[in-house]
């Protein structure tokens, strides 16, 4: 990150959604830094996708106050700014009689994007051999990586990416999280949900733990898991059994002797994952 003085390209404040009589979202309240990927993560029903919905103006928050690109999102549907958003969320907006370059061909005229932009992005997604594929034909593995291709098409100043890879498999997965990792490096800010803690960690540099429409925790991955850390070492001896020792100086002692025995196979770090801190915190899965 460059400093702590980069422009927020999201702010958000007290934000509240009410539907009928159940709450979605409650005094949430949170900013995206230009240029960061910030991963928004919880289990399904935990208010991401409403969150979303929001910071994209296809809701109308019930309370709170809501910026993007430095306007309120009650703006976003002019012109001049839809431009420079893109989003991936369950609602592909394709159409599925038209081929796989024909629907990213309209989105080019839309968006006064050149037609060579068309192959670029769909390297990015792995999917360069399907041009001429009927959309409604396609697995639903390849209409994500295409509804995925259109989102970044325009090369938008901010990404909204609803659970990107959540129909991929490994291979096609790896090269999504390549292809956001180049556009990061252009400059594309991205605000991502998920509830695959390992995409978080891959791609994240702060996450917010949403859970029952209210942020529970906010940090950098690396830092949140130094805080719940253990601070423990797990030995493997010769003879397949662990020991756990601390790290400090009495750890040090034991693993010295057990090493001047011959008797350290391999040591480890106790450090917690992203999905066993939200367990911790919140006593649910990430799933």
């Amino acid at each position: 990150m460059e400093s702590e003085q980069m422009e927020n390209i999201i702010e958000v404040r007290n934000l509240a959604k009410l539907f009928s009589n159940q709450t979605a979202l409650k005094d949430v309240s949170f900013h995206v830094k230009k240029g960061e990927t910030f991963g928004f993560l919880g289990p399904s029903g935990s208010g991401k996708t409403t969150t979303i919905k929001i910071l994209t103006g296809q809701l109308i928050q019930t309370d709170g106050e809501a910026y993007v690109l430095g306007v309120p999102v009650t703006k976003l549907k002019e012109p001049t700014y839809r431009k420079k958003i893109g989003v991936l969320t369950d609602n592909s907006g394709l159409y599925g009689r038209l081929s796989v370059y024909d629907n990213l061909k309209l989105f080019c005229d839309l968006y006064d994007v050149s037609l060579g932009r068309i192959e670029e992005v769909l390297q990015m997604v792995n999917l360069q051999e399907a041009t001429k594929k009927i959309v409604s034909k396609l697995s639903k593995g390849m209409l994500q990586r295409v509804t995925l291709a259109r989102a970044f098409l325009h090369r938008p100043d901010l990404l909204f990416l609803d659970e990107p890879t959540s129909a991929l498999d490994p291979v096609n997965t790896k090269h999504i999280y390549s292809g956001l990792e180049g556009l990061k490096a252009q400059g594309t800010t991205i605000f991502l949900t998920t509830h695959d803690m390992y995409e978080a960690e891959t791609l994240c540099d702060r996450v917010a733990f949403l859970n029952n429409g209210a942020i529970q925790l906010l940090g950098a991955p690396h830092d949140l898991k130094q805080t719940f850390a253990d601070h423990t070492l797990t030995i493997v001896l010769t003879d397949g059994q662990k020991k756990v020792i601390d790290k400090g100086p009495n750890g040090a002692d034991a693993l010295h002797k057990l090493m001047t025995d011959n008797k350290v196979e391999s040591i480890y770090s106790n450090e917690p994952t992203l999905g066993d801190i939200f367990v911790e915190i919140t006593g649910r899965k990430l799933a």
